[in-house]
């Protein structure tokens, strides 16, 4: 028997070889992984991607649809069967639509499969004839990026860390005074812990809305079917014995159960299997929401880097199905809300905000950028009088009523640290600027024949995250 199981084994592994082998002189495929946090428009950016792919009337940046070397670009069956396919259908629908509106957020994780087929390029190219290179697109919520940094972390570690972040944010004060008054050492009552998990998430839900970043455990956010669960029935204590069958004994343990339940499948089944990811960043919704918004995305963008594993992985690792991120975007959106004239001080910003965690993955031997795009243009520019003084503004159709308005957010400024040095010190609020922040609805779209959607710096987004493979 253990010889049969060997045998198996060794047979399952030689099968597990050789399909990799296929796929990596035949078919190969290569993984993208999407994610962002609050209101960042991951769903909108795949939408846009993919349509921009199938119709690449819009994608010059693109060498490769430059060059006409993309023949044809198509969907296929969602290669995992247990894993939900993402419904590229109807978002597109939504964004087309005669009065289109914006799809419904990322709530889980979800893939969809777009095949490109390709021109050989150059003398070898041309005589092996075309080929495919199988993209597949990986949608998941940014808030469970955020639970990989907890992987490292116990449960005291976690609960003095989540105690402290909670000065100057929305409910912090009234949830700490509950677990500080919570007698840890008592044995443990059901109605008691769930009063402070649900005290606890509704904590987090309100610091997410005011633009906070780390709001870990991010399940607690998006809860699904795990909504009510001992596993997301537990709050940070602060330090102090645990007899066994108290209720920080049993917080500990559902927060370790947190992590080998949640955290460690999402990475070995998803996470550890991606090539490439982008990070979407609502830098414009963190201005807005003022300098700790601001120092909190800083913070946090530094250290979910960890999770990426990042760096360049051996052709044989790759044959044999080790896989490692080695590329790296991190893209602010909605540029589209500022005039062209600001979007390389929106880069700027992109880039300084970013700079920690690019110099470990750059270190580390990945590709890292950092750019500015619109998904979807949903815009149009113009220059206005006011005050005897000319402004860039946008001009686009408000969510809320529907009805036509200009917009002027500020001026950003030409030096980041302007933003970040009195982040970094704690200031309470902008000193010489009040940046505002507007709501658009999708443009009524008309598209010609051959053209995706419009957008800004998609094309090249894509080029960097995939050209190389085409």
């Amino acid at each position: 028997m253990v010889l049969g199981r060997l045998a198996d084994g060794v047979t399952r592994g030689i099968e597990g070889v050789g399909q990799s082998v296929s796929a990596q002189f035949f078919d190969p495929t290569l993984r993208l992984g999407v994610t962002g946090l609050s209101r960042a428009g991951k769903t909108v950016f795949i939408t846009s991607l993919i349509a921009n792919l199938i119709d690449r009337g819009r994608m010059p940046q693109l060498v490769a649809a430059a060059e006409g070397r993309i023949l044809t670009a198509f969907l296929q069956p969602q290669p995992d069967d247990t894993v939900p396919r993402f419904d590229y259908e109807a978002h597109h629908a939504a964004l087309t639509a005669p009065d289109p509106h914006w799809p419904d957020s990322t709530r889980a994780v979800s893939q969809l499969r777009l095949s490109l087929r390709l021109r050989g390029s150059g003398l070898l190219g041309g005589m092996a004839g075309p080929r495919t290179l199988h993209l597949d697109i990986v949608d998941y919520p940014g808030e469970w990026l955020l639970d990989l940094g907890l992987m490292g972390k116990s449960y005291d570690d976690w609960a003095q860390a989540a105690l402290a972040r909670m000065d100057g944010r929305p409910g912090g004060e009234a949830a700490r005074a509950a677990l500080a008054a919570a007698d840890g050492r008592a044995q443990l009552d059901e109605g008691t812990a769930q009063a402070l998990a649900q005290g606890f998430t509704s904590h987090l839900v309100a610091s997410r809305e005011a633009g906070f970043s780390d709001c870990t455990p991010g399940r607690f956010l998006l809860p699904g079917e795990m909504a009510g669960s001992p596993v997301l029935t537990f709050a940070p204590l602060p330090p102090g014995p645990a007899p066994r069958g108290s209720l920080r004994a049993e917080f500990t343990r559902r927060y370790d159960a947190y992590k080998a339940k949640i955290v460690q499948p999402f990475f070995r089944d998803h996470f550890a299997r991606l090539d490439r990811q982008i990070v979407l960043v609502d830098v414009l919704g963190a201005i807005h929401d003022g300098p700790r918004a601001v120092e909190d995305l800083r913070r946090t963008l530094a250290e979910t880097l960890s999770a990426f594993r990042p760096g360049t992985n051996s052709w044989l690792g790759r044959l044999l199905g080790a896989r490692r991120v080695d590329r790296i975007l991190f893209a602010a959106t909605k540029a589209d809300h500022l005039h062209h004239s600001q979007h390389a001080k929106l880069t700027g910003i992109m880039d300084a905000l970013v700079r920690d965690a690019r110099s470990r993955a750059d270190f580390a031997g990945a590709r890292t950028d950092a750019i500015s795009i619109a998904a979807l243009r949903a815009t149009v520019e113009e220059t206005r009088a006011h005050d005897g003084r000319n402004l860039d503004v946008v001009r686009g159709r408000l969510l809320d009523g529907g009805r036509q308005a200009a917009f002027y957010p500020g001026a950003l400024p030409q030096d980041a640290s302007a933003l970040l040095a009195p982040a970094r010190e704690g200031a309470e609020a902008w000193l010489d600027e009040d940046y505002a922040i507007m709501r658009f609805a999708p443009a009524r779209l008309s598209l010609r024949p051959g053209e995706g959607p419009p957008h800004i710096r998609l094309d090249r987004a894509a080029q960097f995250l995939i050209g190389d493979r085409l």
